[in-house]
């Protein structure tokens, strides 16, 4: 049997040499980059008489070995080098190599052109993870090649910025016309005598960089500055470059955003940050107060009091990681597979989240302040210590994860933060649980892979950190921190495996977590927790026995409960590590409880069998204090209401649930505090007799939605009313963050009230649409005014599209808004965009925010002739430019077998075909998993069309 897949861990064994330095040149021109290579290696233990070098898609005009006769000989995705004597142990020796690479449009790795200011210069840069540098440069494109760099740019004089990683060595300057770029080399010289040319050297020595790492970029930006200075005194530039004409008041709210993520890693990060908090806060109070009296030109003796005040106090605490260089640079980047890349000192993010523009909606400002942070920490976690392999991706990414949600929950509160990450875990139709048990499911570590982008999915960046918050659990916060800090003290400037952090971890724990580690890492799914308690009232002892499912060996995790009363006062609770398929956890001398609060903060990840009565299930969803325990009481009560209108869809919905979810909606404190996603309602019956049937499960929530509107309207046009008037202007990302919360309550009243469908509230939502200065409101407005029988819907459709392509933070969120809607014409409104000429599919962000939103739209996108055309369409189109994009689509097929059987037939077709005209094996390999990944929709199919050969991964 042919391998699974085509790389495996042992394919990633200890290069034979080190890589010390890379002195580079680049020579670019508008349609190919000329690059003069020497790269400093050193034999490690044995001898070598061959190297193998990385290579993909460059002219190799010359290689040779400074001083040793070689040879060369160039193969798929490489050159072996091969020299005339061995070369010994622990000698240096230096590769020079002359090559040219060409900019792509479509393959958004290597050296790709970006969106270009017109009259401008085209816009090139990298993208370099995970193996995009090679695409520049032969090299050993492993994340254990660590070194130095010196890299030179000559390009254009016309850019505005020439940039790579480190510090400038030597300043920019005009090269005189016909200048020898190097007098041992006539190969970089492509470029017209006309031409007026400038040149730039950096130079990166403080962190050694792997090369995925690794940045180049040269285009027209707008520039903006500002000093950072520690509370110690200590300081560093902070730039941000984004598009030309760029709102010079946002731009600054960029870097107001960027300088508190900063400062909250310094001071709320690190072995000691649980030690001194008040002061901590004090200082972080005292920063953001200079920084607002700085900025109304406040006295220069004030400003140095606030100074001294914050400098003493520094001095009382420990503080967390403090950044090495000396810029700290955020580029725009308009067209990428991801949304951010942490180059070392140069962060690449998706020019829409680069800055708060006005048309960002709340759901774009909350990913712009996630990002933003996430790839500063990416400076000490995946730059500094380095994962291994790309096995490893899940270390750099998952710690990294874990430290943005503290940075999320310290400026939205816990309970708001904690509740989208569950909610992101839970949902039915697009879940990271439901990704991880479809046909295309992969464990956070697989076996193998077919190429690194497999490797970063929501298991990755959703699954991964949830193992890491576990650790947390099992260690405890202040133990944790601690491991941590010695983990990146440990790995500075090296390379860590899976193995050194959790044996790190388990020594802090004083416990060997290595059978959790596999599996949680080795296998995809989840366990299932079935709970049967039982209380003893002759010894006052409550017995609760947990029996799990879902794998074998047993799943390791933390199990958190209480036992509650009927008025949410706690009477004992406890956190229990299951390490058995069956356990019993004992608390002794307690009173009766009135309800069990179970898996309290989503201790595990993973669900729960537990089914108490109802009466129980509304009082906890009422009165329990924590808030995603008492989120799934709430769920456990909806989905017996969508369970029972998918069983009878004429039936009336319970008055009982519609009165709890009016309360709960009524209820400010909960609101303020978890956001009115804590009333979302899935389109899921809780039970697998029904999943993954997306029609049926809409019509069910929305029967529910509009009883609930029938019973309450003047009570939603209330709190919409009340709501609506706590709209405010950005002064503060945690002052935005409570407006925020408020939006999510008068835009769920909206909802609620559209489900009317008359005039009366299509007058309220086009006056939202018309005369809301929050795009967030006006975007939700729309995407009910196309899915209402509104007389002026596709007159507002077609202004909205043309009002929004003129704005590309507008646009994307237009094409979202549009695929989302439930709008019964839904796919002929999506070919008027596609035949507007607007879309422009060799963009990245109109690929996820239109075909990618419009294949979660699953009612439409599965079980629909018209959207199973329209989504069959347009993964053949995509295929073929994008890769990545493709292959996320693809995950949309992964519970056929689950569906309804009338759509096996037709959704099989889609994919048998992909295959037979798919030209890239990752495409191919990924199709072939989800087709045999349902094999009763394949037998259907096979049964009637014939058999499906070359199916073998």
């Amino acid at each position: 049997m042919p391998p699974r897949f085509r790389y495996y861990r042992p394919d990633f064994s200890p290069s034979p040499v080190d890589v010390i330095h890379m002195d580079l040149t680049f020579s670019i021109s508008d349609t190919e980059t000329r690059v003069l290579a020497e790269t400093l290696f050193r034999t490690r233990s044995i001898p070598i008489r061959s190297l193998r070098l990385n290579a993909k898609g460059l002219e190799i005009h010359s290689l040779s070995c400074r001083g040793i006769w070689c040879e060369y000989v160039v193969e798929e995705d490489g050159i072996l080098v091969s020299f005339g004597d061995d070369i010994p142990p622990g000698t240096e020796f230096v590769i020079r190599s002359e090559t040219i690479c060409h900019p792509s449009h479509t393959l958004l790795e290597g050296l790709y052109y970006d969106e270009t200011p017109k009259g401008a210069p085209p816009t090139q840069i990298t993208q370099c993870q995970q193996w995009g540098f090679e695409r520049l440069v032969p090299c050993i494109d492993e994340m254990t090649a660590k070194c130095t760099y010196r890299t030179t740019i000559i390009a254009d004089s016309r850019y505005t910025h020439m940039i790579s990683n480190g510090d400038i060595a030597i300043p920019r300057q005009r090269l005189a016309k016909g200048y020898s770029f190097s007098h041992s080399s006539r190969f970089l010289h492509p470029h017209p005598v006309s031409e007026e040319l400038d040149s730039i050297t950096y130079e990166n020595t403080t962190t050694p960089m792997a090369p995925y790492l690794f940045f180049l970029g040269v285009g027209t930006y707008a520039s903006y500055q500002r000093t950072f200075e520690y509370p110690s005194g200590r300081a560093f530039l902070l730039e941000l470059l984004c598009p030309p004409g760029s709102d010079p008041a946002r731009a600054e709210q960029a870097l107001d955003i960027l300088e508190d993520g900063i400062l909250w890693v310094y001071l709320f990060t690190g072995p000691h940050c649980y030690e001194h908090v008040e002061v901590r806060h004090e200082i972080y109070r005292l920063y953001t107060k200079r920084t607002k009296l700085r900025r109304r030109g406040a006295d220069e003796e004030d400003l140095l009091r606030i100074t001294r005040q914050m400098e003493h106090l520094d001095q009382e605490i420990l503080a967390g990681y403090t950044y090495t260089g000396s810029v700290y640079r955020e580029i725009g980047m308009q067209n990428s597979d991801f949304g951010g890349m942490e180059n070392v000192g140069n962060t690449t993010i998706s020019t829409n989240r680069l800055m708060p523009f006005a048309g960002m909606t709340d759901a774009g400002f909350e990913y712009l302040m996630r990002v933003k942070l996430h790839e500063y920490y990416h400076n000490l976690n995946g730059s500094e210590v380095t994962g291994e392999t790309p096995f490893e991706i899940w270390l750099n990414e998952a710690v990294t994860v874990h430290i943005e949600q503290q940075y999320h929950a310290f400026h939205f509160g816990e309970e708001y933060s904690r509740l989208q990450t569950v909610i992101s875990l839970l949902d039915p139709a697009d879940g990271t649980f439901a990704r991880d048990t479809g046909a295309a499911a992969m464990p956070i570590e697989p076996d193998g892979f077919n190429d690194p982008n497999d490797l970063i999915t929501s298991v990755t960046y959703v699954k991964a950190p949830e193992f890491v918050r576990m650790v947390e659990e099992i260690l405890g916060k202040e133990p944790f921190v601690w491991a941590l800090s010695l983990y990146h003290r440990k790995f500075a400037h090296a390379n860590a495996s899976r193995d050194d952090w959790i044996n790190l971890m388990g020594s802090i724990a004083g416990m060997d977590l290595g059978p959790m580690a596999d599996g949680w890492l080795k296998r995809s799914g989840f366990p299932t927790v079935t709970v049967h308690p039982s209380y003893n009232p002759n010894d006052r002892s409550c017995t609760i026995r947990l029996l799990q499912s879902g794998g074998d060996p047993p799943w390791v995790f933390p199990f958190k409960l209480a036992l509650m009363k009927a008025d949410g006062t706690e009477i004992a609770s406890t956190c229990h590590l299951v390490q058995h398929a069956e356990e019993e956890i004992i608390l002794e001398d307690v009173d009766s409880p009135d309800y069990y609060s179970l898996n309290r903060d989503f201790s595990f990840y993973g669900l729960l069998d537990y089914h108490p009565d109802e009466d129980l299930l509304y009082l906890q969803a009422r009165t329990d204090p924590e808030i995603t325990a008492r989120f799934l009481a709430y769920q456990s009560l909806a989905s017996l209401e969508i369970l029972h209108l998918m069983q009878d869809p004429g039936a009336a919905p319970s008055q009982e649930f519609i009165t709890l979810y009016i309360d709960l909606l009524s209820d400010t404190e909960l609101m303020e505090g978890a956001g009115a996603h804590f009333l979302t309602i899935f389109e899921d019956a809780g039970d697998p007799a029904f999943a993954h049937h997306y029609l049926a499960a809409y019509h069910a929530r929305r029967s529910l939605e509009l009883a609930i509107a029938q019973s309450h309207a003047p009570t939603l046009l209330a709190l919409y009313r009340a709501y609506h008037q706590t709209d405010h202007t950005w002064e503060s990302i945690g002052g935005l963050a409570a407006f925020i919360r408020n939006r999510q309550v008068k835009n769920l009243c909206l909802r609620l009230l559209a489900r009317l469908d008359t005039p009366e509230v299509h007058e309220i939502i086009k006056n939202q649409f018309r005369n809301s200065p929050v795009s967030t409101d006006r975007m939700h407005a729309y995407g009910l005014l196309i899915a209402s029988t509104d007389p002026e819907r596709l007159e507002l459709f077609r202004e909205m599209m043309d009002c929004a392509r003129k704005d590309p933070v507008v646009w994307e969120q237009f094409l979202a808004a549009t695929t989302s809607a439930d709008a019964d014409d839904l796919v002929s409104l999506l070919r008027e965009i596609e035949d507007s000429g607007y879309l422009r599919i060799e963009q990245a962000n109109d690929q996820r925010a239109f075909y990618g939103r419009f294949a979660r739209n699953r009612k439409v996108s599965l079980e629909t002739e018209e959207g199973r055309s329209f989504l069959s369409d347009a993964l053949f189109r995509l295929m073929v430019v994008n890769e990545y994009t493709t292959t996320g689509l693809l995950t949309t097929f992964s519970h056929i077998d689950q569906m309804d059987t009338k759509t096996h037939i037709p959704l099989m077709e889609i994919l048998v075909n992909l295959l037979n005209h798919a030209s890239s094996l990752t495409i191919q390999q990924t199709l072939k998993r989800i087709i045999m990944g349902n094999p009763t929709a394949l037998a259907t199919y096979q049964s009637l069309k014939g058999h499906v050969s070359d199916l073998e991964l």
